[in-house]
Formats: structure tokens, sequence, C-alpha cells
């Protein structure tokens, strides 16, 4: 999300660095190209004039235009305004009744994906604060709409209100409540029913289950992808529902992010949760600082530990720690580290977390390094043997060939995987040297942070980093830690970590050995 915006701002401000000191009119030149980039990312023309004037009267004084570094002020002024524009500095989540059960509406067009952002959202209550959850289908009309989310609550590991033929939307939302109180729930959910169009008997029918069911909350899932189209119907449903916030679907698959831009200043309501993929755990808090770091280039370092911490397997942590402070690094521990990849979003969704990367998307997408490259990585170990996966180097030619076989690739990418592994086992060995001498040696080769290196040779880390270095692949955890703050800010340019298996030395991917 936010690819093409995040592109064209990060070229406004890479020409404005080259500058020492600016003028007004550099100012004004900047701001003009910052306000065609947001036009080009479909937000709304009313939000991008009221935009562009704040941080114009923001950046017209002299603090500015006589400050040590006035292109990073600059930058800081874009942020303050996209902060602003998103929603403000502290992410709104869902409110919960002092008397359960709390009741959470979903309303939405068809399509929009009403129903499997409930079992999204039942997953999250359920697993991350532990409330027990009913979730409901009012959505008569649509083919099998009540069977679908019965399985996603099945997924979810939570109940659904057992399915009644034949009966009315508004006596499904009575029993449903009925259900909820004797059974001691503390949500439901209500999942509504959709047109492709608004149309009235919807909005009607809508509003008196609002009256029966007085919701705490009263959630607008919308669809990112049809960009002004999802700020409309936003407007239209807050006209006749008492909307208390917004929930973006498909956000993975929107480049240009006009909609989130929009929404939140066209309707004053908060943006509370991006869909970021089919996946019923793929579910992001909205958080504008976040979202606002995203858009400049600063990647989100936040969601990275979050997203490693969800899927940590702490016995194959310490397992791994342990092989790895002997200097033991095999092929299936490979494999696995690229499965955790895949498993925290792949390529380009771990390279979207990290700070500064725009250009490394390039050079990426120059030397065809992709997600696909990850899967074909793994195919290429799984046709091996357990014994020349523990010992790659009884690998000759004629099995080699049967491995390129089995995995449908060239014998040359097997000769490229198993040379990335050495290079990458070799590291590790001499991390282990000495009992661990050479680790400070190794922290300035890659540039990086002595605690997370010592993470991986079995250590301790701060108490503020510790749940993030065990779950990230292990190349990724290597460098120093990488920043969220804008450059000139109080954190330091810098460049991601190394990444594993991706076609060059392990010291530099994009560099053929």
């Amino acid at each position: 999300m936010f690819d093409g915006l995040t592109e064209r701002l990060s070229g406004v401000f890479d020409r404005l660095s080259g500058r020492g000191v600016l003028s007004e009119k550099d100012v004004d030149e900047a701001l003009r190209e910052v306000r065609v980039a947001l036009l080009e990312a479909d937000v709304a023309l009313p939000v991008v004039r009221e935009f562009v004037a704040k941080a114009r009267e923001a950046a017209s004084g002299e603090a500015v235009i006589r400050s040590v570094k006035p292109a990073d002020q600059v930058v800081k002024i874009v942020y303050d305004g996209l902060i602003h524009m998103l929603g403000g500095e502290e992410p709104e989540g869902l409110r919960l009744a002092l008397n359960p059960p709390t009741v959470i509406l979903m309303s939405g067009l068809q399509g929009s994906g009403k129903t499997t952002m409930t079992g999204k959202l039942a997953l999250r209550l359920a697993k991350a604060e532990r409330k027990k959850v009913l979730v409901a289908s009012l959505d008569t009309r649509r083919p099998a709409a009540m069977e679908q989310l019965a399985i996603l609550a099945r997924q979810a590991e939570v109940d659904s209100l057992p399915i009644v033929p034949g009966q009315a939307a508004p006596d499904i939302a009575r029993r449903a409540l009925s259900a909820a109180k004797l059974g001691g729930y503390d949500v439901l959910f209500l999942d509504t029913a959709g047109r492709t169009t608004l149309d009235e008997a919807m909005m009607t029918e809508a509003a008196e289950i609002a009256r029966i069911a007085q919701p705490t909350e009263t959630l607008l899932v919308a669809d990112s992808l049809t960009g002004q189209d999802a700020v409309r119907t936003a407007k239209a449903f807050h006209e006749r529902l008492p909307l208390t916030g917004l929930v973006l679907t498909r956000a993975d698959g929107d480049g240009r992010g006009g909609a989130a831009l929009s929404m939140r200043a066209v309707t004053d309501l908060p943006i509370k949760f991006l869909g970021t993929g089919e996946r019923i755990d793929a579910l992001d808090v909205f958080d504008a600082r976040r979202v606002a770091g995203r858009i400049l280039g600063q990647g989100d370092v936040v969601a990275l530990v979050e997203k490693a911490a969800a899927d940590l397997d702490a016995a194959k942590a310490e397992q791994m720690a342990r092989k790895l402070a002997k200097g033991k690094f095999d092929l299936d521990d490979l494999s696995e580290q690229l499965a955790q990849m895949e498993r925290m979003g792949g390529m380009e969704g771990l390279m979207g977390l990290l700070p500064g990367v725009q250009k490394i998307k390039k050079q990426m997408a120059e030397a065809n390094v992709s997600d696909r490259t990850i899967r074909r990585q793994r195919a290429i170990i799984g046709s091996m043997t357990k014994a020349e996966r523990r010992k790659p180097d009884i690998l000759q030619a004629s099995r080699k060939r049967r491995i390129a076989a089995g995995a449908g690739v060239d014998v040359a990418e097997v000769n490229r995987l198993l040379k990335q592994h050495r290079q990458m086992q070799d590291a590790f060995k001499f991390m282990a040297k000495d009992g661990g001498r050479n680790l400070a040696r190794m922290a300035g080769m890659m540039g990086g942070d002595m605690t997370r290196l010592k993470a991986l040779g079995g250590g301790r880390l701060p108490a503020s980093e510790e749940a993030s270095a065990p779950g990230l692949p292990s190349m990724l955890t290597g460098g120093r830690p990488a920043s969220g703050g804008l450059p000139g800010l109080g954190a330091p340019d810098q460049k991601p970590s190394i990444l594993p298996g991706l076609g060059g030395s392990p010291f530099n991917p994009f560099k053929k050995s």
C-alpha cells in the first residue's frame, strides 16, 4: 500500500536533501510536487488543498529557511501533516462495553469483505485479548453467506450462532443478543447484509438492526481498491447509521492509498484496522504514525517485530540459537528461515516494513529477486534427501542434476543456492570461533549491533528488543536494529539488513559472487 506515493515523495525529498539552504521558491516547488503526488494517489481534492495549505504555512517561516537541515524540516512538516490527515497520534482500537456483551455491528457494500473481516476481528479479540466471542450472520440474501461465517468462526476458534433457515435479519439479531447474554459472551459480532450498490431497503434494514442491537461499535467495511467510491460509500452510510469507525480491506493490493488518506478527513471517523491479505490473521491496527512513516519510506519496524512475535516458535528459536552458537547452519535451517520469511509476509511484505528500501526494491526487481525466488529455493532444498540437507558437501554433479529436475530449475540455481549457504555457514562459524571473540569484528563487518549478534549466539537482548530478534530470520536480525524515525530527527539513515539466499554474497545480497 502507498507504494506509488512513497516513490514519488522519496524523489521530491531526495532533490531537497542535496541543497544546503532552501529558498521559499524551493519550498513552493516541493509542495507543488507533493500536491501532484497526493492527487495521483487518488486523495480527494479538498483534502489535498487543506493539506498543502497547512504545510505551506508551516514551511514558510524563517525556522525552515534557516534551519541546519532545512530539507529534513520539510520532511517533518509533511510527516506531521500526514499524521493529522490520517487521524492523529494515537491508534483507536475497538471500544468494549463495561457490561458485556459488547455488540459490534459490521456494515458495508456486498463484496467489500465484511464477512472475512468479521472472522479476522473475532480471531484478534479471542487470541490477543482472550475474549469469549460469538459471531452471527444476518445476511439472508447472499447464498452461503451464513455458512461462510460459520467456517471462518471455526478457523478463528470462536462460536457462531446456529443457522435457522427462513428467519429474518431483525429476528436473528434478537436471537443473537439473547444467546450472547445467556452464554456469557464478551463480544457479539453482527454481520449484516450488503448490496452491490446503496439502496433504501438495505439502509432501512441496517438502521433497524442498529436500533435493536444498540451496538457499542458500528464499523463500516470498505474496499480500499475502490478509491474515492469508498469515500462516497462511507459518507452515505454515516448519514443513516451511527458509525464509530472504518475498516479498510485489501490494503495490500492498493498501491495508491487514496481511500485511506481521504476517508478519515472526509468522514471524521477513525480508521481502526487494515486488512492486509486473504489469511484470517492478515489484519493490522491502523496507526497514523506508522502509516505516515511507511509513506515517507521509513518503514514500520514495530509491525515487523509484531509479525515476528506472532509467528515465533520459542522451542525452534532456542534450538536454532544453540546450533548457531556452535557455528552449525545446515540447509534445513536455511529452509526454515525462508519459511519464516514467507509466514511474515514474504519478501515484498518484509521489505515494505524496513526503512529506506525503495531503492533496494528497484535493485531486487532488476535482479529478479522476489517471493518466487524464495519458493524456488525452498523447492530446491525440498528435492534433497535428509543426508544431503545435513551434509551438502556430498552433492556431486549427478545429485545436483536430480535435485534440479525435481525442483524444476537449472543446475546453476542449485549451485547458486549451495554457494550462498556455504557463505552463510562460514559467517556463523566465524561468529562462534574462539568462544565468540569474533562477534565484535563480525558486528563491524555487518554494520551491526552487538546485542543482535549475541542473540544469535544464545545471549540475551535488552527487554525492549528481546521479543524481536529470535523470531526474525537469522540474517535479517544480523544488522543493527532498523529505526522508524525520520532522517535528521534523532535516527540515522540506515541500510536494511541482509536477507538470506538472494543470489549474492552474505554481506551484499545484490552483489554476484
